[in-house]
């Protein structure tokens, strides 16, 4: 049903859907419509089966070379290995899937899914209904509180008011009304108009509904998020990179292995392919995927402290790499609660302090608190504002302000509240309701002996009454008024007519002479105080900040400017967006910070184009319309309180706390976890390299007594090196990290200096171990003892090399290296688990282990205090030399 129906007048709409104004459909007529139409629900995302999402988790070039190594391994009869292997990659799987599964439970716990009636009116009789059973034609009542159930052109409309900032990202409500408007009017500015899951503010009305399910406006938001590609993460991006580079080398280096024993060397083809395959699985950092979910889950839980839930492991990572981040306006940035900050009279303009609608705040002059009952005009203004007022306020229990009605009512009550004495809310004998054909309220009150009406509404309606009452210069006031609209406020004003003791009712006649305006007030929906703080970090970190909502413009400069987004003068709205093309919207995004009045469509087509641009992109927001951008995006931020479920579904972090500052820490977190990431993968390819070195000369030189097994290659790479490599997952961010701009989009895992340290400390190991192992080949050729040294001088060698990897080129002995607890605690674990696998006799049985003597385990500690001095040494050298290189 794409039919322009705000075009269309009242009785063309209800002709066009068969219904009756005051009988509504029958009872036929819903069954038939509801099987043609469907139920009024929006479309469900298939579920994934439990048992392929753990199988995704197989999908890794490494983990397929570990398991055609089993697969052989299994038809040359070594089944012990085989299953040590398998039970290898299941671990893996295992700790992702855990971990993902415990991310999408934390989620499902803030959900917070409303069943929805809705009351209508079927052959002549008022029902109320299940909402899912709404169908086109059916005529629906409505009254402040009510969330709308379904698309719905509004039929009949007394002071109905709606807050629609989910669907057009607009602060202020939606004033409606009935008549019919141009085929050419944006969806913000339908106000014949209500829409699914917007709520009504004020007033009453009643409507037909034109559209339900999928067909509704947040349906077909709905139905272009499923159509959005969600990218990979740039963490998923280089590891894919990382493990086929990897891959690649372990693959030719084995073909050449086995290809020069078999020519070059008297090995049988079975003994040269069992130690072809101890090399690639030396070769292979087994243990890497289940580190790399270890240390992202543990970045997931410390998120949750902060009050950030993220859906997947990857996206942790993501925000240490954010460069931009495009946030909406409304709840995120600001508050999402009206505010009055100024008030003007004819004498003077005041400031008023706080936020929100807690009366926590003071009306100040010149600085000091204002005494209101000394100034008859401001005491008179505020006693109007309050009085005029349909609006409530009312303290939870724990100790929060909430507001019932519309939001500009309800903050001026609040100031009202902050004034330095008790001002008065008469009485209301008779009342105008507010409407936008007339855009005011009045009310009739009884103060003392005297009856005065006063009057609340836009100013130039109150300019024009006052006009009219004589004794009214124009001018001073509309400056006033201009100089507040100009920073983005919303202004009000309010007047007094004194009237006859006798009236006992009011009309629109009664309004137009004897006015005195008391004055204005400025509104705005301020920024939150905390939000300021966040940007501002976010340039520190070198991380770019862009206001994207679908507010005006003005208003958006002006908060932008108080928050320190862009110069608060230059900005774009969705029009001008519409008419670019994608190349020139590329260039423009760059350029520009502020852009306003925009649909989803103008969101999505910006964060492609910061992603064209080479940008790691953030998208935050609450509203439906932010749902398409906030799936594209590289790490879509969705709030968790005054967010939509939509938003939430299509985001992959959730904001407790609906905090923009809570994203700050959130970006500190991923640059720790993407440190630490980095910090294992420097201490575990040392490990790899190590042992495919001593397997590689082994083959070279022809010797028959292999110097570690490949079940034992297994218990270094996966059980001890998981162990304590666990260490490095606690590390804290070194200092200065969020003074550094993001890392670039194609910055590889191994850079050309960790490359350099990679090979520099496998040589280390793997050549001190090799040496060790051809002293004692003179002197036995048990091979079950000498693989036991080689093993456990290989796993000592690596402990001490933790050390050197805590921080990545600063001096191990630092001011942080007692603050991380666990790396003690782990070393403890290695010592204990080396015991166990040299002394216990079946540990023996299952790895071909024998017990060693103590000198097998001092020579082996020497070795590793010389090797970590020398470590030590090389990154002293390196920190000269990249500080006369800056």
């Amino acid at each position: 049903m794409n039919k322009k129906w705000f075009s269309l007048s009242v009785e063309d709409v209800v002709e066009e859907l068969k219904t009756d104004f005051d009988r509504g459909i029958t009872a036929s007529n819903a069954e038939e419509r509801l099987e043609a139409y469907g139920k009024n629900e929006l479309p469900e995302k298939k579920a994934e089966n439990s048992f392929v999402k753990f199988f995704k988790h197989f999908n890794d070039i490494l983990i397929y070379i570990l398991l055609v190594a089993g697969v052989i391994k299994f038809l040359l009869g070594s089944y012990i290995d085989t299953g040590i292997i398998v039970l290898v990659a299941v671990i893996n799987a295992t700790i992702g899937f855990l971990q993902e599964s415990k991310a999408e439970k934390a989620l499902e716990g803030i959900k917070n899914m409303l069943s929805l009636d809705a009351v209508v009116i079927r052959e002549g009789k008022r029902q109320e209904i299940e909402a899912a059973d709404l169908v086109p034609g059916d005529i629906v009542i409505l009254n402040a509180g009510d969330k709308v159930p379904a698309d719905i052109r509004i039929l009949t409309a007394a002071n109905l008011g709606a807050e629609e900032a989910a669907l057009t990202g607009e602060s202020v409500s939606a004033r409606k009304q009935t008549g019919p408007l141009s085929e050419d009017t944006v969806l913000g500015d339908q106000t014949n108009m209500l829409f699914s899951s917007t709520s009504i503010t004020s007033g009453s009305g009643t409507g037909v509904v034109i559209a339900t399910g999928k067909d509704t406006e947040i349906g077909k938001i709905n139905e272009s998020v499923s159509e959005v590609d969600e990218l990979k993460t740039p963490l998923m991006n280089q590891t894919d990179r990382f493990g086929k580079t990897i891959a690649l080398f372990i693959v030719g280096a084995s073909l050449f292995i086995y290809a020069f024993g078999f020519f070059f060397r008297d090995y049988a083809p079975t003994d040269l392919l069992l130690y072809t395959i101890g090399l690639a699985i030396a070769a292979i950092p087994e243990g890497l995927p289940a580190i790399i979910s270890i240390i992202l889950a543990l970045g997931v839980q410390n998120m949750v402290k902060r009050n950030a839930i993220v859906r997947n492991l990857p996206s942790v990572e993501t925000l240490g790499a954010v460069s931009v981040i495009c946030s909406d306006k409304t709840g995120t940035l600001t508050k999402n609660e009206m505010t009055v900050t100024t008030l003007l009279t004819n004498e003077k303009m005041y400031e008023v302090t706080g936020t929100g609608y807690d009366p926590n705040g003071e009306i100040l002059e010149d600085g000091s608190v204002l005494q209101v009952k000394e100034h008859a005009q401001i005491y008179e203004l505020l006693t109007a504002m309050k009085t005029c007022n349909d609006a409530s306020l009312q303290q939870e229990e724990d100790g929060t302000w909430t507001m019932s009605g519309e939001p500009t009512e309800g903050c001026l009550l609040t100031v009202a509240e902050k004034a330095s004495a008790p001002i008065p809310r008469h009485s209301i004998i008779s009342k105008i309701p507010f409407d936008s054909d007339y855009k005011y309220m009045a009310v009739l009150i009884e103060v003392a002996d005297t009856k005065r009406i006063f009057v609340k509404g836009a100013p130039d309606r109150l300019f024009d009454m006052a006009e009219a009452a004589g004794d009214f210069t124009r001018e001073p006031w509309e400056k006033a008024m201009y100089s507040r609209t100009s920073k983005g406020e919303r202004v009000l004003a309010a007047g007094v007519i004194e009237v006859d003791k006798m009236k006992e009712e009011i009309e629109h006649a009664d309004l137009t002479s004897g006015i005195r305006l008391l004055g204005l007030t400025g509104i705005i929906d301020p920024p939150r105080e905390e939000a300021i703080s966040a940007v501002a970090d976010c340039h520190r970190a070198g991380i770019g900040v862009k206001m994207i909502t679908g507010d005006h413009l003005d208003t958006a400069l002006a908060i932008s400017s108080q928050l320190g987004i862009g110069d608060g003068k230059n900005g774009i709205e969705g029009r001008e967006i519409d008419k670019m093309s994608d190349e020139e919207l590329e260039e423009s995004v760059l350029s520009n910070d502020v852009f306003a009045r925009t649909s989803p469509n103008n969101k999505l087509r910006l964060v492609k184009a910061l992603q064209k641009k080479g940008n790691v992109t953030a998208m935050t927001g609450d509203g439906v319309n932010d749902a398409p951008a906030l799936k594209r995006a590289d790490i879509g931020v969705a709030m968790g309180i005054k967010g939509t479920e939509v938003a939430k579904e299509s985001a992959q972090m959730v904001l407790v706390d609906d905090n923009f500052e809570t994203i700050v820490g959130a970006v500190e977190e991923g640059r720790r976890v993407y440190a630490n990431l980095k910090k294992t993968i420097l201490f575990l390819l040392p490990t790899n390299g190590a042992q495919a070195l001593l397997i590689i000369i082994a083959i070279l030189i022809g010797a028959t007594v292999m110097p570690v097994t490949p079940v034992q290659i297994l218990w270094i790479n996966m059980v001890i090196a998981i162990t304590v490599s666990f260490a490095l997952a606690f590390e804290p961010l070194e200092k200065g990290a969020m003074d550094k701009p993001p890392r670039p989009i194609k910055t590889p895992l191994l850079t050309p200096y960790y490359i350099f340290r990679i090979i520099f400390v496998s040589l280390l190991i793997g050549g001190t171990a090799f040496g060790f192992y051809r002293l004692l080949l003179n002197e036995t050729n048990d091979q079950a003892l000498l693989n036991s040294v080689v093993l456990h001088t290989i796993v000592i060698l690596q402990l001490f090399h933790l050390y050197n990897v805590r921080n990545e080129t600063g001096f191990a002995f630092n001011k942080n290296f007692f603050k991380n607890k666990v790396a003690f605690l782990v070393s403890g674990v290695l010592i204990l688990l080396q015991v166990l696998i040299l002394y216990v006799p079946f540990m023996n049985t299952a790895f071909g282990t024998v017990p060693l003597g103590i000198e097998y385990w001092i020579i082996p500690a020497a070795l590793g205090v010389v090797i970590f001095s020398i470590i030590e040494l090389e990154k002293a050298i390196t920190r000269l030399i990249m500080k006369r290189r800056t």
